[in-house]
Parts: C-alpha cells; structure tokens; sequence
C-alpha cells in the first residue's frame, strides 16, 4: 500500500492540473471500488472547480466549491494517469510496474483545462468519498487521524506525550494511525534502523520515568522527519503496485538500509550484523538486532 511519501508524491503531480480547474464530465464506470461510490456522485461533481488539493495522512482531499471535499485514497494498487492533449503521465511506479490495463480504469475526471485523469485501480481497495467541509475532522474517514508526521507537529516531547506507558511493540505503536498519520511499514523499519531502536521493545521506554521525552526520543522524531523528506525528494519508493502521475519511478528504494534487505550486512558504520526478517502483527519486520537496540 503506498505510504505517505507515495501519497504526498501523486498530491504533488496532481496538484498543478487539478487545483483552479473545473469538472465537466466524470465518467464513473462502475458502482463500487473498495465502498460504493456516493449517490448521484457523477453529477454533484460536474460543473464545480477545485480550490486546492491536499493530503491528510493518505488520503488525498480535493476542496471543491460548494463546501465539499472529494476524498480520495489509493488502496493497495490505485494510481492516476494524467493525460493531455500531446503527452501521458502518471505520478511514479513503485518494486514493479503493474501497467496500465485499460479494464481497471473506473473513475475519469474531464476538466475544463482540456486535462483528463483517470483513475486506475486493479485490486479496487481504493475508494471516493464526498465529504461536507464543514466535517473535515468529524467525518468517521478523518476523525480519528493522528498527528502529521512531517513540518512541526511531530516533536519528540509530542512523542513522548504518545507513547507514555505504552507496552506495545514501538513499531506497532509508529503503525497506529490514530497516533501518527501516514506512516507505514517501508519507512517505520527505515527510522527505526537510523535510530538504532528495536522494533520489539516496547513503545514507552523512549519516555523518561518523568513523562518526558529521552534522547532516544529525540533520535526517532529527527529520523522518522528525515526519511520521509528523502523518500517524498527521490519520488517514494518502487512498490509492486505504486505509480507516480508523471510516470516516472521513485528511487528511494535503492537507499533502504533494512527493509526488504534480509541477511544483507547492516550498513551502520561498524556494524557487523545483518539485516533480520521477523513478522510483526502479521507483517515483515527489517532490522539489525546487532546495533537497534
């Protein structure tokens, strides 16, 4: 599933067709994708112009007039071809390319800057909801969002007001996207690994008996803020079925340090360990039990 560098990824290649356009047609091709479409959601879109296109965790958020907001989420396998009159892009392909199978594109937004985007979603754990913005942090889709990961809402005192005597794993605690938003597994084995924590040890020992924030603490924020600045700079990360809307591929997969890397020699400097596979709430965990510890 993409993940936040992914997503900010797409806003980005979206955001300079989308925003001060105008919806003249959508052709909607199918009832459902991972939920039903809206009602009459076709219709209630056409004729509106799009304010502003933003991200809240991974979800894309188009701010139409008419105090609506076009919510969007990529699934496990969405993605959106731009299209104009003389070129075809697609912001990234991420492990794999999936192609571009015409049979799984089931939303396509004609907008009044002669661009078309359509959106192409093979698995259809994607979905569209349309949500009044006056609803924006109470829709049952947003509300129970944690804090942005990136700019200065993530500090490490906040991190340490999170995870205060909490006995869960520190990865699944990163994972709760009632904490922090937007951050999933690539990029929680990557800070982790640069702030030589373990996944196994429990969320709260990076807080001091006082409440406060460690120097352990202060490690993971500076880290978790800096991969994903360097994934978002490199495009994200190449995963089976990610694509950028410019077509072109992301490349910070060639600068993991663990994940997906097991058995490799860990490339902390000194470290003679190697890079550990371990299952976690059924899912891959990457790290150097050598050095995070």
């Amino acid at each position: 599933m993409p993940e936040l560098p992914e997503v900010e990824t797409v806003r980005r290649g979206l955001e300079p067709v989308m925003t001060g356009a105008r919806f003249v047609r959508v052709e909607q091709r199918r009832a459902n994708l991972r939920f039903p479409f809206p009602d009459n959601f076709s219709q209630r879109l056409e004729g509106r112009a799009i304010n502003a296109l933003s991200r809240r965790a991974k979800y894309l958020i188009a701010e139409i007039n008419g105090e609506d907001l076009l919510v969007m989420h990529l699934g496990m396998s969405g993605r959106f071809l731009i299209e104009t009159n003389t070129n075809a892009t697609s912001p990234g392909q991420f492990h794999a390319s999936i192609g571009n199978n015409a049979t799984h594109d089931h939303v396509v937004f004609h907008l009044s800057n002669d661009v078309r985007i359509t959106y192409n979603d093979t698995r259809r754990f994607g979905f569209m909801a349309l949500v009044p913005a006056n609803e924006r942090e109470t829709h049952p889709i947003l509300r129970n969002i944690g804090i942005e990961p990136l700019g200065n809402a993530l500090d490490a005192e906040v991190l340490a007001r999170l995870f205060k005597d909490k006995r869960a794993p520190l990865k699944a605690a990163l994972l709760d996207q009632r904490l922090i938003a937007g951050l999933g597994n690539i990029y929680v084995c990557e800070a982790l690994h640069r702030s030589g924590l373990s996944p196994k040890r429990a969320a709260g020992s990076i807080v001091t008996g006082a409440g406060k924030a460690s120097e352990e603490a202060h490690k993971l924020t500076r880290a978790i803020r800096d991969v994903l600045q360097e994934a978002i700079a490199a495009g994200g990360s190449t995963l089976r079925d990610y694509a950028q809307t410019d077509g072109s591929l992301g490349y910070f997969q060639h600068t993991f340090r663990v994940y997906d890397r097991e058995n490799a020699p860990c490339p902390s400097p000194g470290c003679t360990g190697l890079v550990t596979r371990i299952i976690q709430s059924g899912r891959s965990t990457f790290f150097c039990s050598s050095c995070q510890h």
